[in-house]
This record gives C-alpha cells, sequence and structure tokens, in this order.
C-alpha cells in the first residue's frame, strides 16, 4: 500500500473517462477547454490528482511520436507536475497503450491495475474498473492479447501510422455509436441497475473480504455511484467528462462527489 500524508489545505482529486478525441475533434476540443478550466480551478490547492483511465479514446506512443492532438491537456499536465502536484494516470481499456511518455516527459507515473493507497488514516483502492469481477471473460481473453508484446509491436512497426490511427480512430468511433451511456446523460445508473449487477461493486466485496479499504474509487461505467460496500467501506464510481462533468475530491478527512459547472 501506498502511503501519502495529504497536507493541510491540501486536497486529493479523482476523476475519469475524458475520451478526449470522440465523437469529433471540435466536441473534443470544447471538452478539452473545459478539463482545463476545471484543472485550474484545483491547481491551488491539489496535492494529487488521479485520473483513472480513458483520459484518451485511443493512445499509442511510436518510438519518438505520439498521437496529434491535446496539447492544451497535454501542457496544463506538464504545468501542473512542475508546480510540484503528483499526478496520476490509470491506462483504461481505451488508451492501454500508454507507455513511459508521461513519466518521461512530465513526471507523471501510468499505472495499469487497481492500486491501494493510504492517505492519512484512510484506505483508497483506486483503479479504471475495466476487466475486473467474475463477469466479461471475452473482453478479458481480448484484453490479455493487447496487452502483449506482439499486438503492439505489429502496430508500430507494421502498419503506417496514418493507416494505423485511421484504423484505430474508426474503431473507436464504431463504439462510441454502439454505448448505451450515452442515453443516460443523467448520470444515475441505467434502468434496471442494482448492486447485484455491478461486476465492480461485486469485485469490491470479493477485496474486501480479504483487504479492507475505506474507499474503492473506480470509473469506466460512466455513471456515478455512491454505494456502501459494508459499514465500513464505500463505492464510488466517478462518472464522466462527456455529460456528467463529475468528480471525487478527498480532503484528508472527508470525501465528497462533485460536478464541474
Amino acid at each position: 500500500m501506498i502511503s501519502r500524508t495529504i497536507e493541510p489545505n491540501k486536497k486529493v482529486y479523482f476523476a475519469s473517462d475524458f475520451h478526449l478525441g470522440v465523437p469529433s475533434h471540435a466536441e473534443s476540443l470544447v471538452r478539452e477547454k473545459r478539463i482545463i478550466r476545471w484543472l485550474d480551478s484545483i491547481k491551488n490547492d491539489a496535492q494529487m490528482i488521479f485520473l483513472v483511465g480513458d483520459i484518451f479514446d485511443f493512445w499509442f506512443e511510436y518510438k519518438s511520436v505520439i498521437p496529434k492532438g491535446f496539447s492544451r491537456f497535454q501542457g496544463k499536465m506538464a504545468e501542473m507536475s512542475d508546480l510540484g502536484i503528483e499526478i496520476i494516470v490509470f491506462g483504461g481499456n481505451h488508451d492501454m497503450w500508454m507507455q513511459d511518455y508521461f513519466q518521461q516527459e512530465m513526471g507523471i507515473e501510468v499505472l495499469r491495475k487497481p492500486t491501494s493507497y493510504q492517505f492519512n488514516q484512510t484506505s483508497f483502492l483506486v483503479g479504471h474498473g475495466d476487466g475486473l469481477g467474475k463477469a466479461d471473460y471475452f473482453y478479458k481473453f481480448l484484453k490479455k492479447i493487447f496487452e502483449g508484446f506482439i499486438p503492439r509491436f505489429l502496430f508500430g512497426q507494421i502498419l503506417h501510422p496514418n493507416f494505423g490511427m485511421w484504423l484505430a480512430q474508426s474503431w473507436s468511433a464504431n463504439s462510441w455509436r454502439k454505448d448505451t451511456w450515452k442515453n443516460n446523460p443523467a448520470g444515475s445508473p441505467p434502468k434496471g441497475f442494482t448492486t447485484e449487477t455491478d461486476w465492480i461493486f461485486k469485485y469490491c466485496q470479493e477485496v474486501e473480504k480479504h483487504q479492507h479499504h475505506d474507499f474503492y474509487i473506480f470509473g469506466h461505467q460512466h455513471y456515478l455511484a455512491d454505494f456502501q460496500v459494508n459499514e465500513k467501506s464505500r463505492y464510488i464510481n466517478l462518472g464522466d467528462w462527456i455529460s456528467i462533468y463529475s468528480y471525487t475530491v478527498f480532503d484528508g478527512t472527508n470525501l465528497k462527489n462533485e460536478r464541474f459547472n
């Protein structure tokens, strides 16, 4: 478990699912500028910022180049890191091919698996949320393949970047059209949802049996959730920045869910 002491008047922020790059450049740019305004609003009291996956709708780092765009976001990340704010980025199912660019250029750590943290006397388990629990075995199979060396090598070395990026963006756009969460812009769980059908929540219950965490912080689902895992633990799903503009903040003692308007 990674421990940090939260300084007086400082806070830890959590947000996820920006999906920068879709559904169009113009719409993504509007969202990117909104994210920048949020980051500017918190930079004076932020000690740590967790961006919990699917920050980009697609991301691939070639040996010497990165995807075009997102310059405002990257510049703001570099600025905040230079200010001494610790930033942690989790790779999600859309940007699982993040490598060492953020670490080398901005001093930002990139993680791929749920990770335990201790802030003062409060424990957290933080992760994106894809591929957890006892569900979606076909996706887990695909994820294991795509996270391997061979698919990354073939994409980076065999496909021309113009074709490779077009292929990835076409796949992403098709996924975007099919995503059912877009029909639920209010940010509440989908119709028919219960904690029995939320496999991330079930995963948290299983972890809690073996290792206690006060808070479980995940993204991926694109709805806001704040449920009791048991009498001492809470599960938070962060929503997204496509229609909800939600985030969670911890001040060293208390945790609150907020929206940026």
